[in-house]
């Protein structure tokens, strides 16, 4: 592969997924002769992989190898109209397309240190992948796979109005969700936009219909049995304890371990569910990132040797740094 533009756009490159539908994608190379590893970062829901460009470049200049990629239907993988897309979904964005970026990830540099970098729903795809079970540390930012309990409670109805009401009637009517028309990301098909609408408190429950089938969905959650850090900002309307919680609570097979950062800890007045991939946080979020991905270290110099059941931990990122 070429060097000559890891440090800008990344190299372009197309997956293919075991249902045969191709995804664009971006790779950039370590910046080191020595690489580290690799990491995939899996996006958030209707967010465009371009999202997290600035962060992979940060990756490599340390020393791994990259791997951004649009889920179906989004950024770069939307090669039809979303209404023709209907039937997509998000268990199709973990068992078909994070799982073939894990796979590229791991044929294209064997031997290397997998891991993964995940916003959002993009926590979930790992555990629906059936090669997840190659990762060695899985971190997460405000991951969650939004039940609408799980919302900050003085953002929770606003929400609810905004996702579970506003969001399939518009889908119901158009047969795809606008999310651009309304600056709200990017379009989503039926099937992503309905599940989102109306999830209910337990995963499976969501996909009974592959049961019926004799599939289970939950079935490569247990091979994941690597480290993961879960990351909560204290001021994500998405990601709350209790949401992170609901989500850690299937990867049974891991060493799991969740951290809260107060804004304030790093001077900022908020963070959000979005902002914490803005290079803004180079030099202190991203840093503390990296040294976990790199060595296991947990924001503050503290380690966790806690064991697979629930390692739940809450870290106030300030203290933490002043131990």
């Amino acid at each position: 592969m070429d060097r000559a533009n890891e440090d800008t756009a990344g190299i372009p490159l197309a997956l293919r997924t075991r249902d045969g539908t191709t995804l664009a994608a971006h790779v950039w190379l370590p910046a080191t002769t020595r690489q580290a590893g690799t990491v995939v970062i899996n996006p958030a829901t209707a967010v465009k992989a371009s999202y997290y460009h600035r962060f992979a470049r940060f990756l490599a200049r340390h020393g791994y190898a990259v791997l951004t990629y649009d889920y179906r239907g989004i950024g770069g993988s939307r090669l039809r109209h979303p209404r023709a897309m209907r039937d997509t979904d998000k268990f199709c964005w973990g068992a078909c397309d994070c799982d073939a970026a894990l796979q590229w990830a791991h044929d294209t540099f064997p031997g290397e240190p997998l891991d993964v970098v995940a916003h959002s729903i993009g926590g979930l795809m790992v555990g629906l992948a059936g090669h997840g079970r190659h990762v060695r540390r899985c971190l997460t930012v405000g991951a969650q796979y939004a039940y609408w309990r799980d919302y900050a409670a003085g953002r929770r109805w606003s929400m609810w109005l905004r996702w579970h009401l506003v969001m399939p009637l518009l889908t119901a009517l158009l047969g795809y969700f606008p999310a651009r028309r309304l600056g709200w990301h990017e379009d989503l098909p039926a099937g992503a936009a309905y599940e989102w609408a109306f999830r209910p408190a337990r995963l499976e429950t969501s996909y009974r219909r592959l049961q019926r089938h004799g599939r289970d969905p939950l079935e490569h959650f247990p091979a994941m049995t690597g480290e993961m850090l879960a990351i909560g900002l204290s001021d994500d309307p998405f990601g709350t304890p209790a949401a992170l919680d609901r989500l850690l609570g299937y990867y049974t097979g891991a060493q799991r371990t969740r951290i809260e950062i107060r804004p304030e800890s790093i001077g900022e007045r908020c963070i959000g569910h979005f902002a914490w991939f803005n290079d803004r946080f180079e030099n202190t979020l991203w840093m503390d990132a990296l040294r976990w991905l790199r060595d296991g270290e947990l924001p503050g110099g503290k380690h966790s040797d806690l064991p697979n059941m629930h390692p739940h931990t809450n870290k106030d990122r300030g203290h933490a740094r002043r131990a």
